[in-house]
């Protein structure tokens, strides 16, 4: 069928529109289709990155159950190793720290906490491993070392651990006046219904102390 003379002129326009603006639309298209395709195998990529890290991480906690720490340790580097971006990573560095701890093996105890701290991506797992290390280096009589670890700021929620962590260094330096206040503010930042709040009372009536004035 022939154009009638409208039709061909809004032919005509069209091709010299598309003569001009043809290959814009083309490396558009391509542009957009090539940023679909980027977004759609990156969400891809990071759901098979957590399915495979839950998978390794349960593994690492039937290992945890079994109290094989060499097992838990492979399983915690394998997971920190491939799978560092995950919060599963965090995790299983945190239990193997435990893990570690409990079979007497500080050094790799230390090890895992401080992958924490240098790589948590989440300030609650962060501020957890800084309170385990210090408490691991109070044992070692690292004292500068733990107090280091514990200054700084920490979530909301670890007012209480935070404090009761460096009145238990203080008190092993014999810093009594210090240590006291440490408690002191532990007591303040822990809830009236908290069991902890017994251990820590008892910590500041051993070198003197008075009870925390009760908080609402």
């Amino acid at each position: 069928m022939a154009y009638d003379l409208e039709e061909q002129e809004q032919l005509a326009t069209l091709k010299a529109w598309w003569s001009r603006f043809g290959n814009l639309v083309m490396w558009g298209l391509i542009l957009a289709l090539a940023a679909y395709a980027g977004w759609s195998g990156w969400n891809y990529y990071q759901r098979n990155q957590a399915t495979q890290a839950a998978q390794l991480y349960d593994e690492l906690q039937k290992a945890v159950a079994a109290k094989d720490n060499t097992k838990v340790q492979r399983a915690a580097t394998d997971l920190t190793g491939k799978f560092g971006r995950t919060a599963y990573a965090q995790m299983s560095a945190l239990a193997a720290a435990k893990t570690a701890f409990d079979a007497n093996d500080l050094k790799t105890a230390k090890a895992q906490l401080q992958w924490v701290i240098d790589h948590g991506r989440d300030a609650e797992y962060k501020a957890i491993a800084k309170i385990r290390l210090a408490g691991i280096l109070l044992d070692e009589k690292s004292f500068d070392e733990g107090l280091k670890l514990l200054a700084g700021d920490f979530p909301a929620q670890f007012a209480s651990a935070v404090a009761d962590r460096k009145g238990d260094i203080l008190a092993a330096q014999n810093k009594i006046d210090e240590a006291r206040t440490a408690y002191q503010l532990a007591l303040e930042k822990t809830d009236q219904n908290n069991p902890s709040r017994q251990l820590i009372q008892l910590k500041l009536d051993a070198i003197g102390g008075a009870p925390a004035k009760n908080v609402g």
